[in-house]
């Protein structure tokens, strides 16, 4: 019986095969790099920036579009589950809306794909989110003389319901990434490490790829279900409203997040979820489309054991065997996708907004 002896050249050698398999494979996939310069229209931005921070949009004014999408958390949600419209909770993490005006497909089941003018008027109408008649939005933005001038200054006319889901939109493209390492190629050496490690060894460019770090496409990668979504009754009731108009299939027993199975209601897309983008994650925690894992070093973690348990999990998820340092290599290189926060006033509404309007002199007289 013969014994095969390996040799520190041949070790080499099959590293060195290794690192080029790896190279080839992530010249199969769109390249990561800066993101394109987006044009705004300033007037019409900044009318979707009030609009964006006013509780008014809701129903009972009592939520705004930033009470989920909240800037100090990268315009994503600061809790597991984002908290819904008054007296609903939610059944998913609000994403981070930076960079949004870059994507083709919207939402966590990728049910949207046509435009953030639709996605807009979904957010505003939903029943669980901001439960808003847009009819009666539109005459309470009448009612606000700021408002008045600002559509007209945008040359969008008197407030309607059409031009707040332009505005909104035009405001969201201001909301992108500015000064990330990454971008201005300020890499630490960890950083650099990490990087190879995310076109190689770990594969993470077969899913986050291109500008934005997402295919856009769904996957399921067996992320645990977040069970507050079925044992908390204010979630859960969020849950069943989506899940009845959507019309899925015995969702009274469904104790699972169905993600693009919505889209297609084939079992096989069961339990998969459109690739988020890794952008900002340095404050968008906690991550998933749950909010199940807390940190990047659990996300790292996570895919380092080869994800989740799921019959439907993707082919791709594979233990990665990753050192302890490649590890913190890894997270190093993710943290430095994060630029500036947007906080300041020049993206964040700060004026306060009126609580009453002066009466109409001779209010019988007035057309509109």
């Amino acid at each position: 019986m013969g014994v095969r002896v390996t040799t520190g050249r041949t070790l080499l050698a099959a590293a060195i095969g290794l690192g080029v398999a790896f190279s080839a494979q992530a010249g199969k996939y769109p390249d990561i790099g800066p993101l394109p310069q987006l044009k705004t229209n300033k007037a019409k931005a900044e009318l979707g920036k009030r609009l964006f921070f006013d509780k008014r949009l809701s129903g009972d004014a009592g939520i705004s579009c930033a009470d989920c999408h909240v800037p100090s958390k990268a315009y994503g949600s600061k809790t597991a589950l984002s908290p819904g419209y008054p007296g609903n909770g939610h059944f998913r993490n609000a994403p981070s809306l930076i960079n949004t005006a870059h994507k083709k497909v919207w939402n966590w089941d990728g049910r949207i794909g046509t435009n953030l003018n639709d996605m807009t008027r979904e957010m505003i109408t939903e029943d669980y989110i901001m439960n808003m008649d847009m009819r009666i939005m539109q005459e309470r933005l009448k009612q606000d003389p700021v408002y008045v001038k600002m559509f007209k200054d945008a040359g969008y006319g008197e407030p309607s319901n059409g031009s707040v889901r332009k505005a909104i939109p035009e405001y969201l493209k201001t909301l992108t990434s500015r000064g990330a390492p990454f971008d201005s190629g300020n890499l630490s050496a960890a950083a650099r490490r990490g990087m190879k490690l995310f076109k190689g060894k770990a594969g993470c460019i077969r899913c986050h790829n291109g500008p934005l770090f997402t295919d856009q496409k769904p996957h399921n990668t067996g992320v645990p279900e977040n069970f507050d979504v079925f044992l908390d009754p204010m979630n859960h009731q969020a849950f069943l409203a989506f899940a009845m108009f959507q019309g899925i299939p015995d969702y009274m027993h469904l104790k699972r997040d169905p993600g693009y199975f919505n889209v297609t209601l084939e079992k096989k897309d069961m339990g998969k979820f459109i690739t988020p983008s890794l952008r900002e994650l340095r404050y968008s925690a906690p991550y998933m489309h749950n909010g199940m894992i807390k940190t990047l070093a659990g996300v790292v973690n996570f895919y380092n054991r080869g994800g989740g348990k799921d019959s439907n999990k993707s082919k791709l998820l594979k233990p990665l065997h990753l050192t302890g340092q490649e590890k913190k290599d890894l997270v190093a290189f993710l943290e430095s996708l994060s630029g500036k926060p947007l906080t300041s006033g020049q993206y964040v509404w700060k004026q306060p907004y009126p609580s009453e309007y002066p009466a109409i002199e001779n209010w019988r007289q007035v057309r509109n």
